[in-house]
């Protein structure tokens, strides 16, 4: 469903307004969400339009440049780009932080031969993981030097939109600048169309007008759309019977919820000359899709001052959606529109008639937009684990690991993985990851655990370090090569769990015990190899574990007969206690000394101390030289 440039309605849709004089514009928006990014600048600006333009900011990788000559361009966001060579990686994003929302997405792309090559690159765009736009070489002389805008309607629903180039060979993606601006959720039958579609622009003319828009005149419209003159879509007869009106007074009906129509669409339309006779769009589109038209009409026409007096059928592609009567539906100078849905096409052109029943047929504006349908996207949550394994695993940036792992389903999944739909068919998921020899020096992250349909895992022969996660391993896993890294710690018994044939975990640092189902798959006619680890234990070709050691720490019967044993201990302590109070209660006795025992230490007390009171006079005489009585002649 490449949406190519290669049609010249594309090309009329995507061309530069860069060259129109440039008046002050302030832009303004009912909503409050916007970027300008100027892709490739290091510096914030404000153009004269009174719009604050970013940093270059939000980008997965790539390199900036000046488009050759700077000069030519008088927008200041269209002076540089940002580039996405191969070594970044075949994909690369623009990955902008926003709110749930509907958005309005305009991107510009410009060559005039950056890089010296004179080689415009191929290459394709997407927005939410759905193709919107594809560039092949040779870009048409106008676009390589002048560029061109492209822009599209989007729901975001995930808190940020993804933006991605392809590289189609070698050639390196491009852009100029992004603008995202929020938008009425209900704008453009939002409610018909449903939110699972992305309206891109086929064709959004101004009629009678020259070429017009926000961000090149003085103009605003909420939205930020551009709008271009309908000449270059008018039929060859057409041309010879298109008269163009316009007026300076004010119009009734503009600006309302949900679309914001500009009043600037409605001051000016086509008639056909004569007072009749029919007006014809031929509209180039893609036979593939479905294609929304949405019909501008106002009279501005003072002398239509009733209703019938201008009638006409528009009529698509030979089908007559409505007989139309402007004053009728809302009278003079006031906006009124209507929408259409084209289906099964058979042919790539839509073909818009305009064909008077009273009067000259009226038209103010006509827009055209390709109903693209969202494309399937990874399963959010494997998309978590992923990122979680691109920053764990350290992968290179030339692997190009940005936005969805696997959408949009016609490129290429990351690289070194593979994708395949869900049972219910209604998203992505994960089915192999082969990134043998890759050079990574990370670890496994945890949140592998997440890619519950992973049925091959290759990371053999890197330099990967740290434990196995414990959750590695679901019903889905086959194989499993983990071969030659530095891996440590057991082998979890999540493994058991798996349906693995192949299980190469040889070369590493591995320890503790091999689970029995884990070793049961070389038994059961698979492939196992555990080779290498000297920690391992525990299967036959291993040493024995230790009786109370496992997988560097204690066994579970290790737990078990520590836990015994303390309980034991415990239980002996409490039963001593008990025993000792038990003996205590039976030999309890007052402390305290009979009477009989008391009054006896104290008269042995008393003669104690007249005992020592004889013994120092004793010793006074002695010293004064008087004769020494015996103790017993008293």
């Amino acid at each position: 469903m490449p949406l190519s440039p290669s049609s010249s309605s594309f090309y009329l849709f995507l061309s530069s307004f860069s060259f129109l004089l440039l008046l002050p514009l302030s832009l303004s928006s009912p909503f409050n969400t916007s970027f300008f990014i100027d892709c490739g600048s290091p510096e914030g600006s404000t153009d004269a339009f009174n719009r604050t333009w970013l940093p270059d900011q939000f980008y997965t990788g790539g390199s900036t440049a000046v488009v050759s000559e700077p000069l030519r361009f008088h927008h200041i966001a269209e002076k540089t780009v940002r580039y996405f060579p191969l070594s970044f990686g075949k994909k690369n994003c623009y990955v902008v932080p926003l709110p749930p929302g509907r958005y309005y997405l305009r991107t510009f792309t410009v060559y005039d031969n950056y890089d010296g090559k004179s080689h415009s690159p191929s290459f394709d765009v997407s927005v939410e993981g759905t193709l919107v736009f594809s560039w092949r070489s040779p870009w048409p002389e106008g676009f390589l030097r002048d560029g061109s805008y492209s822009d599209l309607f989007a729901f975001i629903g995930d808190g940020e939109l993804d933006l991605c180039f392809y590289s189609i060979a070698t050639d390196p993606p491009i852009v100029g600048s992004l603008e995202v601006l929020q938008v009425d959720p209900s704008s453009y039958d939002a409610d018909g169309t449903g939110q699972n579609v992305l309206l891109v622009n086929y064709g959004r003319l101004s009629c009678g007008s020259d070429q017009w828009g926000p961000g090149f005149t003085n103009h605003t419209d909420s939205f930020g759309r551009s709008w271009q003159s309908d000449e270059d879509f008018r039929s060859d007869d057409s041309k010879s019977v298109a008269r163009s009106l316009s007026t300076v007074e004010k119009i009734k009906g503009v600006n309302q919820a949900p679309n914001y129509f500009p009043m600037k669409l409605y001051q000016t339309a086509v008639t056909a000359s004569g007072g009749g006779g029919s007006l014809v769009y031929e509209l180039e589109v893609d036979a593939k899709l479905d294609y929304l038209l949405w019909f501008h009409f106002s009279e501005i026409d003072s002398t239509v001052k009733k209703a019938g007096q201008r009638v006409f059928d528009l009529v698509v592609n030979d089908n007559n959606v409505s007989r139309v009567d402007v004053f009728h539906e809302v009278g003079g100078f006031a906006a009124f529109s209507l929408n259409y849905t084209v289906k099964n096409l058979s042919s790539t052109t839509v073909t818009v008639k305009l064909s008077s029943v009273s009067g000259a047929p009226i038209i103010s504006g006509l827009e055209n937009y390709a109903i693209v349908p969202a494309d399937m996207a990874t399963v959010p949550v494997q998309v978590t684990a992923m990122k979680a394994l691109k920053d764990s695993l350290r992968v290179p940036d030339r692997m190009g690991w940005n936005g969805d792992p696997c959408a949009p389903t016609n490129w290429d999944a990351w690289e070194g993985v593979s994708c395949r739909a869900n049972s219910q068919g209604s998203a992505l998921v994960i089915f192999q990851i082969d990134l043998g020899s890759q050079g990574l020096k990370g670890f496994i992250s945890e949140q592998i655990s997440l890619l519950t349909n992973l049925n091959s895992l290759n990371l053999s022969s890197n330099t990967l370090t740290g434990q196995l996660p414990l959750g590695l391993g679901h019903k889905s896993l086959v194989s499993l090569d983990l071969s030659n890294n530095q891996l440590t710690g057991p082998i979890p018994e999540s493994l058991s769990l798996s349906s693995l044939k192949l299980v190469l975990l040889n070369g590493n640092e591995l320890q503790g015990k091999v689970p029995e189902e884990v070793y049961s798959v070389g038994v059961h006619g698979g492939i196992i190899d555990l080779s290498g680890n000297k920690g391992l234990c525990g299967v036959p070709s291993l040493p024995s574990c230790p009786l109370l050691w496992e997988n560097g720490h204690l066994s579970k019967g290790g737990k078990i007969a520590i836990a015994i044993s303390c309980v034991v201990f415990v239980i002996l302590v409490l039963l001593v206690i008990y025993l000792c109070c038990i003996w205590r209660g039976r030999h309890d006795y007052d402390f305290a000394p009979p009477h009989d025992l008391t009054s006896l230490a104290a008269k042995r007390n008393r003669y104690q101390r007249q005992k020592s009171l004889m013994l120092l006079e004793m010793e006074s005489q002695h010293a004064k030289g008087m004769p020494t009585l015996p103790l017993n002649s008293q």
